[in-house]
């Protein structure tokens, strides 16, 4: 077992805590590449500004809790229970991107490529175009989770049932990949040849989306909250057990009778991943408030931040790998410089 308490290797010094003011939903990297700006959706209102120089920004953006965020590298996007959908850039100015007829909540926001957003309100989702256009679909249930597919404008969205695959740009109905259960998130391999989504019980369930052939990756002690690619693209971390758990996907039958892999057993449960972008490292949260590095190749650990302030609810590199921002229900953040 590792020792979440006193470990021996430390990047502590090397972590600017900071005080969020209220629970962290998400945490985002905005701005020129090299001199981005993190930036913490909270729970209420607000997202929170740090910069390198130290300075710290309390933004108001929504009349209310906010539900969801993405960043897409120059804005950070958010979805409230105000009903709007609203943009954030580095120096604070906030933009009205949607607001929905009925004020229903915004449950889930994605963004894609070339400043496309998505978001969804109860059963229907909406895709906001490059050109300013905005599209719509209605799934059975209410929306789970919402995902682009790497290449092309392709939306996945996670439902009661399974998931559907959504051309917003095609007049046809979206195709469905049935698979019984509640579907809470969802993701694409970075090859975009598997779909994965995250199941209210403690599993995952994949699609080969060539063929629609199922896998089913269970065996977690709770719900699956977080999930990142490696930066090869080759395997995906998974929350949901005491161990940092990978499946692998580099074949043409992705995890389909292959066991995952099992690094760094704790005493805790892990709540939140994110893979570095560019090293086999991945970044891990625990239930306790502990931040971890885990080096892919031999499992060995790095402290970020010691346990504390409730559970790791958020977790980002920048694009180029050189920071990691986090943050925890209980209303501490921080960012890691390397």
């Amino acid at each position: 077992m590792s020792d979440t308490s006193a470990p021996t290797n430390s990047l502590v010094e090397r972590t600017r805590s900071i005080d969020a003011g209220g629970p962290v939903v998400a945490v985002g990297f905005v701005g020129p590449k090299g001199r981005e700006t993190a930036a913490f959706a909270l729970g209420e209102e607000t997202v929170l500004l740090a910069g390198d120089d130290g300075t710290e920004r309390h933004v108001p953006v929504h009349g209310g809790g906010i539900l969801g965020a993405a960043g897409d590298g120059s804005r950070l996007i958010t979805g409230g229970d105000d009903g709007r959908v609203m943009a954030t850039a580095p120096d604070g100015t906030t933009t009205e991107i949607a607001a929905d007829a009925k004020r229903r909540w915004i449950d889930n926001v994605a963004v894609g490529r070339d400043g496309v957003v998505a978001w969804s309100a109860g059963k229907q989702a909406f895709v906001r175009t490059a050109k300013g256009e905005t599209r719509t679909t209605e799934v059975g249930s209410t929306v789970g989770g919402l995902a682009f597919a790497p290449k092309g404008l392709r939306l996945a969205i996670a439902h009661y049932g399974g998931a559907s695959l959504w051309f917003p740009n095609a007049q046809t109905a979206p195709e469905t990949l049935e698979w019984k259960g509640s579907h809470v998130g969802v993701t694409f391999s970075p090859d975009g040849r598997f779909l994965v989504t995250s199941m209210q019980e403690p599993a995952l369930h994949g699609w080969r989306i060539a063929d629609g052939k199922h896998m089913r990756m269970s065996g977690y002690a709770t719900k699956v909250k977080s999930v990142s690619w490696t930066a090869d693209g080759r395997e995906l971390a998974t929350a949901g057990a005491d161990t940092l758990v990978l499946w692998p996907f580099h074949g043409k039958d992705g995890p389909m009778g292959q066991q995952p892999r099992l690094l760094a057993p704790t005493a805790n449960l892990i709540v939140a991943v994110a893979c570095h972008p560019a090293q086999a490292v991945t970044a891990v949260g625990f239930d306790n408030g502990l931040v971890l590095l885990v080096r892919l190749e031999d499992s060995a650990e790095i402290v970020v931040r010691h346990p504390g302030g409730g559970a790791v609810s958020a977790l980002a590199w920048n694009a180029a790998g050189t920071r990691l921002g986090f943050g925890t229900e209980g209303g501490s953040a921080g960012l890691l410089a390397l």
